[in-house]
């Protein structure tokens, strides 16, 4: 038990020899234990010069070498929740020698990054989001038939955010191998490991335990009753010595408690949950700060350090600390036929269909908005490449995430509203890793009678700030097949948004045909006024234009702007009107002003779009109308500008 850091490098001669996890499987059994001190006392050493996550790190010294002893990574999927206790596994893989550099500028990043290593198969930092991604690989690698396992270990902080949960109860509906690891460090059942738990748990993770248990249910399951009655009785024993029954209950083989610092007794349970098929929770016990004193006793005080002064200046950092809204449904079936032009979400779902056809790796998620979607066909048609998660938007796109890791084209369709729900799942897990994840969103706009719980009145705003996104709004039905064929096409996350209901009744060409990236379309030349119009608004601001000989252009990118286009507007008009069915304020209305702002523009300027406020349910065209976004309101508004700009047209 040390009492100080070290303030020089330790002598650490086992250590010094694993340059990777090869080198690692070369040592015997019984050197692990030496492993584990050497590598204890170099992570205080080097977490003492640079300052940084300790206390985790420490907590998982003898886990870290078992996985690495037992799977083969990188080929076997390994994800860290949240980073804080990834030190030991930076170590084993290949920056032993980079650890002084964490943290600072062109070093080692303080989490796994996916530019940094091979070894981090998927960038963390937020918690709780292990499941979902290592849930995306396996899915990956079943679909192109990789023999690769796939491992989340995750903390019992991060367990308790409903991420998990909602990955867990993925999961536990799924036959596929999946190891989740609870590293439980907050001490609140560590007497519950000793020996009876120990041996119990042993015995739920021996391929001979599981072989007679899977004989004996297929037996018994010719006799109900009896069946039922041994099943209750395994699970009334699990519950006597272990908290396991939840994960049970859920579907996951349950094995612990198990002690965390013991890396034999690791790897022999970890070999033997290598043999076994299906979901399976290992429960282990570790100790926050593992084997020095001040971060034992006092593990939140010591969840992070400063660099290492002379006076020993340690300071603390802060640790990281769903109503069930059921996506609306309808069909567009009058009599059992189809009525009418298609409904944006047709032409979402046909166009999924048809590039499912033409590629194996294109998958579907949805949080329980398949049907609303437009995805009922795909479904059918593509049911092993289908994924409705449930009503779990969160883990959806983390899940997207992972699949997109391991080579899948994951297209996310969801509803406008319910991917405020995910946004930091978009940011740091999508767009941070630029990520090819293409998001369908439906219901963007105003979405009438459902009000404003259901309006897709902020993601043009809260799109096209992130970094990494593309952000399309097509005009009509078929510009929406070759928006989706565009995003379809780019190397990074996209987003297409479309309305709810039916379009303008646009013929859709079922080809292939893309757009340029960040190329506006000119529908209407005019005179004195020029309406960039974005999605939806393009049909009205059209019949505008007619009433006021104004040039319309049909943007079709949010981000990247077509700033060539609106230079050459400003230079032939003079007033630019914008038209968006998404709230003004960080809209596409946004983007050109703040364009217009850097390149000192001088033009006036009108933008349109929804309000600064919650509009409550109505008749979608009265609600357009109030807010002056249908074309009589856009042409009276227009006129009204040109008046109050003293401007001279002929629209006055």
């Amino acid at each position: 038990m040390l009492d100080q850091i070290p303030v020089n490098r330790p002598d650490t001669p086992l250590l010094d020899q694993i340059d990777n996890p090869d080198d690692l499987k070369q040592l015997e059994l019984n050197q692990l234990a030496q492993l584990a001190e050497e590598l204890r006392l170099f992570l205080l050493y080097s977490v003492g010069q640079t300052g940084g996550h300790l206390g985790a790190g420490l907590g998982v010294v003898e886990l870290a070498i078992a996985l690495h002893y037992v799977f083969d990574t990188p080929r076997d999927r390994l994800v860290w929740d949240v980073g804080h206790q990834a030190y030991p596994h930076k170590i084993l893989t290949g920056r032993r020698d980079q650890m002084l550099t964490m943290r600072q500028a062109g070093g080692l990043s303080a989490f796994p990054s996916r530019d940094e290593s091979e070894f981090d198969c998927f960038g963390v930092g937020h918690s709780s989001t292990s499941i979902s991604a290592v849930m995306g690989m396996m899915t990956a690698a079943k679909m192109q038939d990789k023999n690769q396992r796939s491992i989340a270990v995750i903390g019992d902080g991060a367990m308790t955010a409903g991420m998990a949960f909602e990955a867990l109860n993925h999961a536990g509906h799924l036959e596929d191998n999946l190891l989740v690891i609870l590293n439980d460090n907050n001490m609140a059942i560590s007497n519950s490991v000793g020996g009876l738990s120990s041996y119990f748990a042993r015995m739920w993770a021996s391929k001979p335990y599981n072989f007679v248990l899977s004989g004996g249910k297929r037996f018994l399951s010719k006799i109900p009753p009896a069946l039922k009655a041994a099943s209750r009785a395994e699970e009334y024993m699990k519950g006597m010595v272990s908290p396991g029954t939840l994960f049970e209950e859920i579907g996951f083989n349950y094995i612990g408690l198990i002690d965390g610092h013991n890396a034999t007794g690791l790897v022999g349970i970890l070999k033997n949950i290598k043999t076994l098929k299906g979901p399976q929770l290992l429960h282990i016990v570790t100790q926050k700060g593992k084997g020095y004193l001040e971060a034992e006793n006092d593990p939140f005080g010591m969840h992070a350090m400063s660099k290492l002064k002379a006076s020993a200046n340690f300071q603390p950092r802060e640790t990281e600390s769903q109503s069930a809204d059921l996506a609306t449904n309808e069909s567009e079936i009058s009599g059992g036929k189809l009525t009418g032009p298609p409904t944006y979400s047709q032409v979402f779902g046909d166009w999924l269909c048809d590039v499912a056809a033409q590629d194996p790796l294109v998958v579907g998620v949805t949080p329980a908005m398949g049907d609303g979607s437009g995805m009922k066909r795909f479904a059918i048609e593509y049911p092993d490449r289908f994924h409705d998660v449930a009503i779990a938007e969160q883990h959806a796109v983390t899940f997207a995430a992972g699949m997109a890791c391991d080579g899948l084209k994951p297209v996310v369709a969801i509803y406008s509203t319910f991917l405020q729900r995910a946004y930091d799942q978009l940011i740091h897990d999508i767009a941070l890793q630029k990520l090819n994840v293409l998001f369908a969103i439906d219901r963007a706009g105003l979405v009438g009678e459902d009000g404003p719980t259901h309006a897709g009145s902020f993601d043009l705003s809260y799109l096209r700030c992130v970094p990494n996104m593309t952000v399309m709004a097509p005009s009509d039905e078929n510009e929406t097949r070759k928006l989706l064929n565009t995003a379809f096409q780019i190397d990074g996350p996209t987003a297409v948004r479309y309305p709810r209901g039916k379009g303008p009744g646009v013929t859709v060409i079922p080809n292939k045909e893309v757009v340029p990236i960040g190329k506006g379309k000119s529908r209407r030349e005019g005179k004195a006024v020029a309406i960039l119009a974005f999605g939806s608004m393009v049909a009205p601001a059209l019949k505008a234009a007619n009433l006021l000989n104004a040039t319309v252009i049909d943007m079709r990118f949010v981000k990247p702007l077509d700033e060539d286009l609106v230079g050459n507007m400003v230079t032939r008009h003079q007033l630019l009107v914008t038209v968006e069915e998404n709230t003004i304020a960080g809209g596409a209305g946004s983007a050109v002003n703040e364009f217009l702002m850097r390149g000192n523009y001088q033009i006036p300027v009108l933008n349109l779009g929804l309000p600064d406020e919650f509009m409550n349910h109505g008749r979608t065209p009265d609600m357009l109308s109030s807010v002056a976004l249908d074309c009589n309101a856009i042409a009276a508004a227009i006129r009204s500008k040109l008046v109050a700009c003293k401007i001279q047209s002929e629209a006055v």
